[in-house]
């Protein structure tokens, strides 16, 4: 399983801190993964749209969409600072 957590507004507009997520075959990076999440539609498309200030963390070191994710990784998604 895969830990995803959100922060400031993100958690709010979500309604939820975080989840356990098992990954499909073709998500492998932290863009796959934010891609997923927009398919969600909704709110989750207008917040992890291209172009939205939302930063990303892996196993809490930043990071950019090509960044590896795995089973057992921590994906962290927050607003700038």
């Amino acid at each position: 399983m895969t830990t995803i957590l959100y922060f400031a507004r993100l958690r709010e507009a979500f309604g939820k801190a975080s989840e356990q997520m098992v990954l499909p075959a073709d998500v492998s990076d932290l863009e796959s993964l934010r891609a997923l999440l927009r398919s969600r539609g909704g709110i989750w498309a207008a917040e992890l749209a291209d172009g939205k200030s939302v930063r990303a963390a892996v196993n809490q070191d930043l990071a950019h969409g090509n960044m590896p994710i795995g089973e057992g990784d921590e994906v962290a998604f927050f607003p700038p600072v």
